[in-house]
């Protein structure tokens, strides 16, 4: 079993730190709040860099590009502790750019590794992991990552970034397709109950049916929360190019206010808002 380090212990964080524990490795955690790391059972570092030292292994799972920098960069960040021989994994959502940044920072294998899946996938070990860096350091860690769910090498440093990116646009896309379809069939008269039963026959059937529940009921527990998803459209937009379906998906996030409620809260803004021209 190894020794392994893990930054960061939000609701995604948390629940890897359980599992890797659970599966009898030697797990060492910091946590920005540390009444969240205490919870843990486990012994809370001081600072990031304090939990990389001695660690064969460093998990960061962080919000953003910034608080990325925060844990891993200056004299109390994660390169600071880390040796040589301790291999970086971060799990965190933030782009191409943000891995390319650590790795001018840290001088240890890196590997980008961030998931696709929420809480109920983090708990049961079932996420999809997109890695990205050498052949030699996924290999290493590969049964490791595989407590947490299915790791995929795409390709080099920030394959594993740019993978996230590519499946995140499909979410942002997904939700504001279903919210535009139900406004639409709204305004034509057709009842909620017509409406789903028309996306029931299309291909976003299954997505459509999942979120209704939600919708009708006006609570969105946060799976995935908006502020997030608003994020990474953000983390899209950065790559420069004319994603005229995603931009338009990525307004709608930026028009719903609910941070802290799931994405899926655009759908009730999108109906609320979507009118005649």
């Amino acid at each position: 079993m190894a020794k392994v380090a893990v930054v960061g212990l939000g609701g995604m964080g948390s629940r890897i730190a359980r599992r890797l524990a659970d599966a009898g490795h030697e797990l060492t955690v910091w946590n920005r709040t540390r009444s969240k790391a205490d919870a843990l059972g486990v012994p809370v570092a001081d600072t990031p860099a304090a939990a990389a030292a001695g660690s064969e292994v460093v998990i960061t799972m962080v919000a953003d590009p910034l608080a990325l920098q925060t844990v891993t960069e200056g004299p109390e960040g994660v390169a600071a502790g880390a040796g040589d021989e301790t291999t970086l994994i971060d799990m965190s959502t933030v782009g191409p750019a943000a891995i390319e940044r650590l790795r001018g920072v840290v001088s240890a294998p890196l590997l980008d590794a961030p998931v696709l899946g929420s809480l109920s996938e983090a708990e049961s070990g079932t996420l999809h992991i997109f890695v990205g860096g050498e052949r030699e350091d996924y290999e290493r860690w590969q049964g490791l990552l595989s407590v947490l769910g299915t790791p995929i090498r795409v390709g080099p440093s920030g394959a594993g970034a740019s993978a996230k990116l590519v499946a995140n646009t499909t979410l942002v896309d997904v939700i504001a397709t279903i919210g535009e379809a139900l406004a639409l069939a709204e305004a034509l008269g057709l009842s909620r109950d017509a409406a789903f039963a028309v996306l029931a026959t299309t291909a976003l059937g299954d997505q459509a049916e999942r979120r209704r529940p939600a919708l009708e009921s006006g609570e969105f527990p946060p799976r995935f929360p908006l502020r997030l998803a608003r994020k990474d459209a953000d983390l899209i937009a950065e790559q420069g190019l004319d994603l005229r379906v995603t931009d338009a998906a990525r307004s709608w996030l930026h028009e719903a206010t609910d941070d802290d409620q799931d994405y899926s809260a655009v759908l009730r803004v999108i109906l609320e808002r979507a009118t005649r021209r």
